[in-house]
């Protein structure tokens, strides 16, 4: 396999804090590699080396010659400008390339991407949204490799299904960090993860997410053996230092030379082997109550737009309710609606008496930037109280796998995860019934996101759960609801269930609009001084007309099957001629149609 990309001894270093050491590793030609690791490991500022973005303390990043590389960092942002303009500036070329090619690249790749408005300015894009339009920008110079941080966090379910078949589909090398593991999964070819427990730093193995599991549940089984297999020579060797005496000969000075080695390798391996995870328990108010809150026919419209209409539902301890459907669906809405934050249009919802309602924020919004990270975990004084019992602020930091040194660094110099993790920790101070998080894993590393997932499974009181994570919502949730359809809100068992439904719904009114058109299509045109019959000539251009359409109809399904092959090989220049043969084909058969309406007029 071709080698694209290869890096060695790679160390890198913010501040006093030491990210990574010694890392070496290689990209190969269409490889799919995923790429995980805790909190604060560096796989961002790996990725950022590999593409060119960042530079290592020390270590080299060798490239092969001419080699294209294309970069999608967690975040961006964008001016007011039309989305085709974003992806006319994003094109790079050696020479210069005239305007009509530059137009049927940019043309092609939006239609590729789903964007229905080429015009609309890429500032009022959603997040999921955005996301597409910072993998197009990169893939519109068809790179060799692609680097993906963290590409799922601001993506709906239905955005993440399109990024999975797209990364399938596409013959680019490409690394990509997520904590989704269905993601990661479904699209890898070989699994890497970055962290100080390994002795080389990175631990890599060929083959899914799932078997990566397993393969380094055998190599920390084995570390964990040669740690005892260690303990044990060296409470040998430390007997005999004790006893030999002081006047030592060359054989035995070699010895003890050994020994101390032996120890060295003890102390690193027994470093490994420590691994730190967050400690998350959440308090419930253990309520007796069996009905915590009902509603009642839960209406709301958005900027006169309709999200969901006639929801019952009743909520007691134990019930674990998954909230699915695209953006833009009113998740979020609903949440804030039991929350109290918002007001139905219809509807009531009728809470227990001193129902706790505790909320977790997707924006973390609760957090003030300019906090410290002392102040945040703990407001009001360095002890913070749970489960009845005080708690100094050093070791509730060191619960979620903060440091002394770092607690009066300000929060807006933390990373999303860290965020993440003081936000869960101020959760867990209040006792609650009812638990509404609103995308909790966003920027979790996939062992906290564990953690997390054990602690809701214990909760003894209701959850409910906006989630773009499938593996958390199928470990977790009970039951879905499902929105997105304004008319019908089911209630289903799973997100299968929930996927099943809207293809059967969608479904359903792709039929219905074709219905409509057929008829519209078949209604005769009426015409002004249109003759009463058909002439010869017209009799036999009607009886051939629905053969003509056919051919024409199946030379359109060959053109779209010839692009779709050239797409994924990059032919630019047999895709524009295909558009150009699609373009007229498309205006040939709406001729047709309207002389086919036309001719069937003058028979009634």
């Amino acid at each position: 396999m071709t080698l694209l990309l290869n890096c060695h001894c790679l160390d890198k270093a913010y501040g006093s804090k030491q990210l990574f050491r010694q890392i070496s590793l290689g990209i190969s030609k269409g490889e799919k590699i995923g790429l995980i690791g805790p909190n604060g490991a560096g796989k961002s500022s790996l990725l950022k080396i590999l593409a060119g973005v960042d530079k290592p303390d020390t270590g080299t990043v060798s490239a092969r010659k001419s080699l294209r590389i294309g970069y999608v960092p967690q975040n961006s942002d964008y001016p007011s400008q039309p989305i085709e303009n974003v992806l006319f500036d994003a094109i790079k070329t050696d020479h210069p390339v005239p305007l009509h090619e530059k137009q049927t690249q940019v043309t092609i790749l939006l239609s590729k991407f789903g964007f229905k408005d080429p015009a609309q300015h890429a500032d009022t894009l959603s997040g999921g949204w955005k996301k597409r339009l910072d993998i197009a920008k990169e893939l519109i110079n068809t790179p060799d490799v692609l680097f993906l941080d963290e590409p799922t966090n601001h993506l709906d379910l239905d955005g993440i299904l399109w990024l999975e078949n797209f990364l399938k589909a596409e013959s680019f090398a490409f690394i990509v960090t997520s904590h989704d593991r269905y993601f990661l999964q479904n699209v890898t070819s070989r699994m890497m993860e970055l962290n100080p427990i390994y002795p080389q730093g990175l631990f890599s193995h060929t083959g899914g997410y799932l078997e990566f599991l397993d393969k380094r549940a055998d190599f920390l089984n084995q570390q964990q053996q040669t740690e005892r297999v260690l303990a044990s020579k060296v409470r040998g060797e430390v007997d005999w230092l004790r006893q030999t005496p002081k006047a030592r000969t060359t054989k035995s000075s070699a010895r003890v030379q050994s020994a101390g080695k032996l120890i060295d390798e003890l102390s690193d391996v027994r470093t490994r082997n420590k691994q730190a995870t967050a400690k998350i328990d959440f308090e419930a108010t253990e309520r007796q109550t069996h009905k915590l809150l009902t509603i009642k026919n839960l209406t709301k419209s958005l900027n006169h737009r309709l999200l969901f209409s006639g929801i019952d539902l009743s909520f007691s301890p134990g019930m674990r309710l998954g909230i699915v459907g695209p953006n833009g669906s009113g998740k979020t809405t609903f949440l804030k609606l039991l929350a109290g934050e918002l007001t139905p249009d219809k509807g009531t919802l009728k809470y227990a008496d001193d129902l706790r309602v505790v909320y977790f924020d997707q924006h973390r919004q609760q957090l003030n930037p300019n906090d410290t990270l002392r102040q945040a975990l703990s407001p009001n004084s360095d002890t913070v109280t749970y489960r009845g019992q005080n708690i100094h602020v050093n070791s509730w930091a060191k619960r979620f796998l903060f440091y002394p040194d770092r607690l009066d660094l300000p929060v807006k110099q933390l990373s999303g995860g860290e965020r993440a993790r003081i936000s869960i920790a101020r959760l867990m101070l209040q006792p609650a019934d009812l638990l509404l998080l609103d995308e909790p894993t966003n920027d979790l590393d996939i062992a906290t996101l564990e953690t997390l997932e054990d602690s809701l499974s214990e909760f003894p009181g209701a959850i409910v759960l906006i989630t773009h994570d499938r593996a958390l919502l199928d470990n977790i949730a009970t039951c879905v609801l499902g929105l997105g359809f304004p008319d019908d809100a089911p209630l289903l068992a799973d997100f299968k269930q929930w996927e099943r439904y809207v293809i059967q719904k969608t479904a359903k009114a792709t039929s219905n609009t074709s219905k409509k058109e057929e008829a519209k299509e078949t209604t005769p045109i009426p015409t002004a001084n249109a003759p009463t019959k058909l002439s010869y000539k017209e009799k036999k251009e009607l009886e051939q007309m629905e053969a003509t359409i056919l051919t024409v109809e199946q030379e359109i399904n060959s053109i779209e099957a010839a692009m779709q092959t050239q797409t994924t090989n990059n032919d630019v220049q047999a895709l524009q001629q295909s558009c150009l043969q699609l373009d007229k084909a498309q205006h040939e058969l709406e001729r047709l149609f309207s002389r086919w309406q036309e001719l069937e007029g003058k028979t009634k």
